[in-house]
């Protein structure tokens, strides 16, 4: 049976989804998520992994909305990036720090750069941590478990009043802007034994 097991590992499961439903310990269920990125892509791909793990997913494709979203929706968690069109990461999560609705918002900075001193004005400017682009389903879930083990993610409960209304899983342009990875099918792959010369 532990043969099978290392099989399962190396080649995946037999049924693709499978993983995604087994519960992460210490994670949270049905966190209320900020998604601050202008790009729809990083914006859809990350609110599907959210929202596939029971979190409750907002987005914003610039600053000035995502304070706007903050301040109007109290989120439990902020994932912001630093390059924004008008006002950049740093201005954002300086204006989120000193508003005393937002300021206790935990919030995780997010860069393509792969520069250290992102990673220190990250830090100088109050964010609680950091994560570098391209990023898998187990960086964004290690920063959440981090976040709650060190206690500073807490999932508020609210009034059935103070629930978001249902919104799509992504836009039209998010979906539009996923890319399509075509991989091919394994029975293409078979020659028939007419055809083998």
């Amino acid at each position: 049976m532990a043969g099978l097991d290392v099989f399962k590992r190396i080649f995946g499961s037999a049924h693709p989804g499978e993983r995604r439903q087994i519960p992460r310990s210490g994670v949270p269920k049905g966190a209320r998520v900020l998604v601050v990125d202008d790009s729809a892509t990083i914006r859809a791909v990350l609110g599907k992994m959210l929202n596939q793990d029971g979190h409750v997913v907002l987005k914003a494709p610039d600053g000035e909305t995502a304070i706007e979203l903050a301040r109007a929706n109290g989120p439990d968690l902020i994932f912001l990036d630093i390059v924004l069109p008008g006002m950049n990461g740093f201005a954002v999560l300086r204006a989120l720090r000193r508003d005393p609705l937002t300021r206790d918002i935990p919030i995780v900075m997010i860069s393509g750069n792969l520069q250290a001193t992102e990673q220190f004005y990250v830090q100088r400017f109050g964010a609680d941590d950091f994560m570098k682009k391209p990023f898998g389903r187990g960086e964004v879930f290690a920063r959440i478990q981090h976040l709650t083990k060190t206690g500073r993610l807490v999932v508020r409960e609210r009034a059935p009043e103070d629930a978001l209304p249902a919104a799509p899983e992504q836009t039209d342009a998010e979906h539009a802007a996923i890319p399509d990875i075509a991989m091919p099918d394994p029975h293409d792959l078979i020659v028939p034994p007419a055809d083998r010369s």
